[in-house]
Formats: C-alpha cells, sequence, structure tokens
C-alpha cells in the first residue's frame, strides 16, 4: 500500500510527497514531519484525509484486529479442549483379571441362586430326586477330579433335566444382558462393559458369537483355565473368546471421566 501526504513546509513546487511505505509515514510522524493536521492519503481511498484521522482509523482497526484474533484464539482453544474431551471418551481402560473374576463370581451366584430355585421347583413336582443330587454334589466337591464323583454327579436321577433347564437359563442370561446393556449384572457392579473391536456396542449377533466362544474357554479349565488366565498376560486383558469373538472388556466411560475430573481436581 501506497502512502503520500502533503508537506504544508514547501511554499513552492511540489507538496505532495511520497509514496512511501506506512513505516516510513510513521518514522515521519515520530520526527515531527507529518503532524495531526498534515493531509494523508493512501492507495484505496478516495479523498485525502487528516493523519489524525488516519491514526484514529488505524487505532480502530488495530482493536477490531485484536479482538477477531482473540476470538479465533478461543474459538481454537475450545476446540482443542473438545478434541482432547473427545479423546478421553475413546481411551479404553481394559478390565483386568481381578476385576473381571469378581465380575464372573457374582454372575455365577446369580446362576447359582437361579439354579437353587428350578432346583426346587423340579424337586417339588418330583421330577428330580434332591436328596440324591445333594449326595453326588457332596462327593463331588470332596474330590472334584474324580471320574466317579463325576459320574454320580451327571447320572443323579433327574441331574439332565436340570442341566438342561439351567444350560438354557445360563445362555440366556448372558447373551440377553450382553445385547442389551453390554454388561452383566457382575460387570455392572464392577463398572466394566464389553464392546466390539471397533468400540461399538454388541448387536445380538456379536453377543450370541461371544457366548458361544466362552463355551469353548470353559472347556479350557480342564487345563488348568489357560482360557481366562491368558487375560493376565495379554496387553488388552483378553480372554479366549474375545480374542475369537473380537472384543474387549472395558472399564465404562462414565468411571473414566470421573476419575479424571478428580486427578485433575487433586492437581
Amino acid at each position: 500500500m501506497k502512502w503520500f501526504y502533503i508537506d504544508e513546509s514547501v511554499t513552492d513546487g511540489e507538496r505532495r510527497k511520497g509514496p512511501y511505505s506506512i513505516e516510513e509515514i510513521r518514522e515521519f510522524v515520530k520526527q515531527g514531519q507529518i503532524k495531526e493536521e498534515t493531509l494523508v492519503w493512501r492507495s484505496g481511498e478516495e479523498n485525502w484525509k487528516t493523519w489524525k484521522d488516519f491514526a484514529a482509523e488505524e487505532i480502530h482497526d488495530k482493536a477490531r484486529e485484536d479482538a477477531e484474533r482473540e476470538e479465533l484464539l478461543q474459538n481454537t482453544i475450545k476446540a482443542l479442549e473438545e478434541a482432547i474431551e473427545s479423546d478421553k471418551l475413546k481411551i479404553r481402560r481394559f478390565a483386568g483379571f481381578f476385576t473381571r473374576a469378581v465380575a464372573f463370581i457374582v454372575d455365577n451366584l446369580i446362576l447359582g441362586i437361579a439354579g437353587g430355585i428350578v432346583l426346587f421347583i423340579l424337586g417339588s413336582f418330583g421330577l428330580v430326586e434332591i436328596d440324591a443330587i445333594q449326595e453326588a454334589a457332596a462327593n463331588y466337591v470332596k474330590n472334584p477330579m474324580s471320574n466317579e464323583a463325576i459320574t454320580q454327579l451327571v447320572e443323579a436321577p433327574g441331574m439332565a433335566t436340570f442341566l438342561s433347564i439351567w444350560t438354557v437359563i445360563q445362555t440366556i442370561y448372558f447373551i440377553v444382558f450382553h445385547a442389551i446393556f453390554s454388561a452383566t449384572p457382575g460387570k455392572m457392579l464392577v463398572h466394566i462393559h464389553v464392546e466390539t473391536h471397533s468400540g461399538e456396542k454388541l448387536t445380538w449377533l456379536s453377543s450370541i458369537a461371544r457366548y458361544l466362544c466362552s463355551v469353548l474357554t470353559q472347556f479350557t479349565m480342564v487345563f488348568y483355565g489357560l482360557g481366562y488366565i491368558i487375560v493376565c498376560i495379554d496387553p488388552k486383558r483378553r480372554a479366549l473368546h474375545d480374542w475369537i469373538a473380537r472384543t474387549f472388556v472395558v472399564y465404562d466411560e462414565k468411571i473414566k471421566i470421573k476419575e479424571s475430573s478428580e486427578e485433575e481436581q487433586e492437581n
């Protein structure tokens, strides 16, 4: 942008001086060559104005630019904060072996109670011999590795009926809770849930697939529970059925945000 000014000290000849840059004009102002009443013109202007008017406009423009810069800065900071918060939500904290074990125990206690109710009902209708089952169960507890004890328990009168019904209840329990809530009551108690590999909620199909894979993991109990123990060494804390079904057991997002907020307050 080119600047000109009228040199009032010139009495004869061309009084218009320029072109100059704005930096040169400001230097002339400092030296006193350009005063507040000096007429100044810059490219793009229709008329000549006093330097005082230009200076006022410049102050106004600078204030507007500063305000726009401040607004841009605040919007950028806000966008960064939202991005950071969004990233927090996406961070997965994988549930470890002991947390999952607590959830597993709670779920099996619930299923045990349901099984006891079913056993009582079947006994009331004479479909099972509760005394025989209790005796067989006691022998199994004393020596769980005994083939004789296992055979006695499985072949107890009415045991096949009971196991069939209990298997259906267990299947419905795990599939329905995972499909609807992504977590069983045991998992809810310790604030964990199951996600797909992409972080999405389980569908009915993925819930069914994960349950069927978990049956395979249960069979590894004869190999010292290796299907469950691998949770301890896997960086993402996956059991065998999680590997196969491509799922993860993670802590609830609300818990993570709360913990992050508490850490920030402590700091």
